[in-house]
């Protein structure tokens, strides 16, 4: 039996996988503004669970995803025109991004293992996502960066994954795909012929349709067991040769 072939390439979803951009005490003045009153408790809560909802292969849009939050979170309905307020009022302020305190650590040992890195985002445009990087700064470890805005093709369609191989001269089987969405992010790159791994970080690392883990710190090694390698050989001191 021919043994596996090393991945070349590991592509990351941006938002919830390597920057967290949830800010819910900003969302939740932003809903009282629009006279939904919410708790931010509630309304963190009731974002995990819509979340969940629709990850699907049909989306609902951004407006009608936060008009089903906002509804859960203040327990009532609430109509479209507030939530397009809403939105309009939270792109009135530049979005909250920071590092995970995984990300970096990753992105190094990736590096440092000679992997290819790439960004394949369902946001506004490839501008941003860049401003993202930079702003948290990790825009130099990226190869390719692909928005579903600027494709005008979002996940979980196959083609911006393609997209993206076709661009970094890549086969399917020589990328691995890692986002924090179950369906959008890991069971649509799979179905695209990329490896993927679900980054569950609210859970236990024990599935396996999709396979997951709770931790960007556990790409390497989850590479090297596609692989059927041992992981690299690490110096003293912890950091990889």
């Amino acid at each position: 039996m021919a043994a596996p072939s090393r991945i070349r390439a590991v592509l990351f979803d941006l938002g919830g996988t390597l920057v967290d951009y949830h800010d819910f005490a900003h969302w939740t003045e932003l809903a009282r503004r629009c006279f939904v009153p919410v708790e931010e408790e509630a309304l963190a809560h009731a974002f995990v669970e819509v979340e969940k909802e629709t990850d699907v292969r049909e989306k609902p849009s951004y407006e009608e995803f936060w008009r089903r939050t906002l509804e859960r979170a203040a327990g009532r309905e609430v109509d479209a025109a507030s939530a397009a307020r809403f939105l309009g009022l939270s792109r009135e302020r530049p979005g909250f991004f920071r590092l995970y305190s995984d990300t970096r650590r990753c992105l190094e040992r990736l590096s440092a293992d000679g992997r290819r890195l790439g960004v394949i985002s369902n946001s506004s445009s490839e501008a941003r996502c860049r401003a993202i990087l930079h702003g948290t700064g990790i825009l130099p470890f990226f190869e390719r960066v692909v928005s579903s805005g600027t494709e005008g093709v979002e996940k979980p369609a196959p083609a911006i994954f393609h997209r993206t191989l076709e661009r970094m001269r890549l086969a399917p089987a020589e990328a691995l795909y890692v986002g924090n969405l179950a369906f959008t992010d890991a069971v649509a790159a799979r179905e695209a012929g990329l490896h993927a791994i679900w980054l569950n970080r609210a859970g236990t690392g024990l599935g396996d349709d999709p396979p997951e883990i709770t931790s960007l710190l556990e790409v390497p090694l989850a590479l090297h067991q596609l692989e059927g390698t041992a992981p690299a050989p690490r110096a003293a001191g912890g950091r990889a040769r």
